[in-house]
């Protein structure tokens, strides 16, 4: 039984082939800034109290206006479809099960509609600006009438970034053997005969775009770098508020002066974020970013993190930081390709408990009652390489004035 993150880990790497599984771990360049989003959590401490009531222990948030069971979205993830059959659909209904949000990509394997048709969970689109507006606003029309509920704009993606592990691999979409990689898929010839029952193995909400089908096979990177627009600006913006008439989320903030720009701009949310690691190498740890951004909108717009959770206790720092809720990629993804639907509920599970039990270790029955003062800022010298300077200070985090989850 998969009693950990790292479990669910293990297991799909021996389930997957290794392209596909280099896929999901991929990190660009030198992938510092996918090991300071993991490593820069052990900086923050926490400060527990003492003969505190936990017998009931409320791990529920509100988000966009809405209540929510858990304050874990899964987040957007391309070609998911690729783990299991029907991936997206699958997780979607995980998610509806655990009552967390769903975030589909862009380039999911399972379409807009379908993924809507099959699961219950709160949905969200998350939307990359393409050099065709007409083909943007299309995707933005079919997430409105299938009822997804928020557009999440990526805003860190004006070009893909360099992966190297993927152009070793030579991974396309649909994936093609090559030389080097055919022993590697015999010897899984579990997850061949899963994605031979999958309707299809491309990017769903393409089909018919004519970058897909005059190619058998498409790499990653060059069909992004084709259809992806570097020249979108805050302008851009503004035209999806003026077409898009629910919550609109920016995804890929890293700085307090694009946090303030997006709130001005009517905003609803922003996902600090620096895409796992996988765009631009040499970025600060997302959590190090957080307090930045969170003082900066000063509770005009709610902030979410992304980036390096395998533990509720990473939530809870995240919480307590001032997030009103985290976003996971990839610990979903390892336990949809360790089992199906089953394995990311697994993952859920495993995290909801984990936020439960360091809330009740921490003496705080309520998620929303965390503040900074549940933490203190610690930097190990083994961890200065990864972290960047913090206006945090170098012990006890101050608390924010209203505590973290007033808006």
């Amino acid at each position: 039984m998969s009693v950990s993150i790292e479990d669910l880990r293990q297991r799909a790497r021996r389930r997957l082939p290794r392209t596909v599984f280099d896929y999901v771990e991929g990190a660009s360049d030198d992938g510092f800034t996918t090991a300071a989003n993991r490593r820069s959590f052990e900086r923050y401490l926490f400060r527990a109290r003492s003969l505190v009531d936990v017998s009931v222990i409320d791990h529920s948030t509100t988000l966009l206006g809405e209540r929510l069971a858990t304050p874990i979205i899964l987040g957007p993830t391309g070609l998911a479809g690729l783990l299991a059959p029907r991936g997206e659909e699958l997780a979607a209904k995980a998610a509806a099960s655990r009552g967390a949000v769903f975030t589909l990509s862009t380039m999911s394997i399972g379409t807009i509609e379908e993924v809507a048709a099959a699961s219950s969970a709160p949905l969200w689109f998350q939307l990359y600006v393409w050099k065709d507006r007409g083909v943007t606003q299309s995707l933005v029309e079919r997430a409105k009438a299938a009822g997804y509920r928020a557009l999440c704009l990526t805003v860190d993606v004006p070009v893909m970034g360099n992966r190297e592990q993927d152009r070793r691999n030579g991974f396309t979409v649909p994936p093609r053997l090559h030389f080097s990689n055919v022993m590697d898929v015999l010897r899984h010839l579990g997850w061949v005969l899963r994605m031979t029952s999958s309707p299809r193995a491309t990017f769903g909400n393409f089909v018919d775009h004519p970058a897909l089908t005059q190619a058998n096979a498409v790499g990653v990177a060059r069909f992004t770098n084709s259809q992806f627009d570097p020249a979108v600006t805050w302008k851009d913006v503004e035209w999806l508020r003026s077409i898009w008439p629910g919550p609109l989320v920016l995804k890929g903030i890293s700085c307090a002066e694009d946090a303030r720009k997006a709130v001005s701009l009517g905003v609803e949310a922003l996902v600090v974020s620096n895409h796992g690691g996988r765009q631009l190498d040499f970025l600060p740890a997302a959590i190090d970013v957080l307090p930045e951004v969170v003082d900066a909108v000063e509770g005009r717009s709610e902030v979410i993190l992304d980036g390096g959770i395998r533990r509720g206790s990473d939530i809870v720092k995240a919480i307590a930081l001032g997030a009103r809720a985290c976003m996971v990629g990839r610990p979903f993804l390892y336990g949809l390709a360790a089992n199906g639907r089953a394995g990311v509920e697994r993952a859920l599970d495993i995290l909801t408990s984990e936020v439960d039990r360091t809330l009740a270790l921490l003496g705080c029955p309520r998620l929303s009652e965390l503040d900074r003062s549940a933490l203190r800022l610690d930097a190990p010298a083994s961890l200065e390489r990864v972290t960047t300077s913090s206006h945090l200070g170098p012990h006890a985090l101050p608390r924010r004035a209203g505590g973290t989850h007033e808006s």
